[in-house]
């Protein structure tokens, strides 16, 4: 009788509730249909999130009896552990999104249970770059002191605005040294600290060319000559631009760690990697870039994803537009006169 209820419910709402089926079956079904849709590392902090912190808590329940009290119980006990607001949030919307799975792909559960009890994304935290100056004294630092394939990544990193991932990434055929364009086919990613994997770049809009200046293109040919020494003569340059001796590539964790601690050296603000990304873009705007060229050379899918980035850097180019909007009124003022369509009214 039970079994025929669930039917009738299931064509009357369009919810086909398993009752013996768990959250952690739902969860690992899930993970695998990630695993076939998604980027190696995307997919892995997936699975590595349900295997550690969502089965342990939810795995045994069954699906249909999970509640938002269940959910915001467990955020709770997570900040309570000093989990920090990020991670809270990051867990949370992972759980999110399965269930979301489950709602609209599935039809498992009618509605998420996770939506009002995941709290609203941190706000991010304040993005610190260097300044011009600042940049050139870290490369020079680095030309001083090292003379390195590192030294190379970094020229290329601050000379472009390419992601770590994206320059460990970059072969050979991609860098076109007559037309000073590199093509970013590829990015280095890493999984769980341990495992690489060459992959596509992060967006549609990121497999683009990158235009190069003589600094980078400098770097490169240095990269260049050190790996032809190494081949018979005539052969040709293949693989990876920055590699090991064997071939295989540069970790990224390696260039983390020689970031700070040359950073450290040359007495400069502690930054990120991706900082460098950060302070290539906030370099370009404070010189008067345009921000839509700023936006091409970042390879942003949207030119609204760098003003959400960098809109704060814009607020004197506003002023700038408003003011010359002024001066264009009042210039045009003068001529008014000569205009055969203006009357001009005098007070009685």
């Amino acid at each position: 009788m039970y079994a025929l209820q669930c039917v009738l419910n299931a064509e009357a709402t369009g919810v086909f509730e398993d009752r013996k089926l768990t959250v952690g079956a739902f969860l690992l079904e899930w993970v695998a249909l990630k695993e076939r849709t998604l980027k190696p590392s995307t997919s892995a902090s997936y699975a590595k999130c349900v295997r550690q912190e969502l089965l342990p808590v939810f795995g045994r329940m069954r699906l249909k009896d999970l509640r938002s009290r269940h959910v915001a119980a467990w955020q709770a006990d997570l900040r309570d552990q000093g989990r920090g607001a990020p991670t809270v949030y990051r867990l949370g919307a992972t759980l999110r999104s399965a269930l979301n799975h489950a709602v609209h792909k599935e039809r498992l559960i009618g509605y998420n249970v996770a939506e009002g009890a995941i709290g609203a994304r941190p706000a991010a935290a304040e993005r610190l770059c260097w300044t011009a100056v600042q940049a050139a004294a870290f490369l020079r630092h680095n030309q001083l002191y090292y003379r390195d394939q590192v030294a190379d990544v970094f020229e290329v990193m601050l000379g472009t605005g390419m992601r770590r991932g994206e320059v460990l990434g970059l072969h050979w055929e991609d860098v076109h040294f007559m037309e000073r364009k590199i093509f970013v086919r590829w990015t280095l990613a890493t999984i769980d600290n341990n495992e690489l994997h060459l992959c596509a770049p992060k967006t549609k809009a990121s497999r683009n060319w990158v235009s190069v200046n003589p600094r980078v293109l400098a770097a490169l040919q240095r990269q260049a000559d050190h790996q032809q020494s190494l081949l018979p003569a005539g052969a040709p340059l293949r693989g990876l631009v920055f590699a090991d001796i064997d071939g295989a590539p540069l970790r990224p964790q390696y260039v983390l760690d020689q970031l700070r601690h040359r950073q450290a050296e040359a007495g400069l603000p502690q930054i990120t990697i991706h900082d460098l990304r950060h302070t290539v873009a906030t370099i370009m705007i404070t010189s008067g870039v345009s921000i839509a060229i700023v936006s091409k050379a970042l390879r942003h899918s949207t030119i609204a994803t760098t003003i959400n980035i960098y809109g704060h850097l814009l607020k004197h180019a506003a002023d700038d537009a408003v003011n010359a909007l002024a001066h264009a009124y009042e210039l045009a003022a003068t001529d008014l006169e000569d205009w055969p369509g203006f009357q001009p009214r005098h007070a009685a």
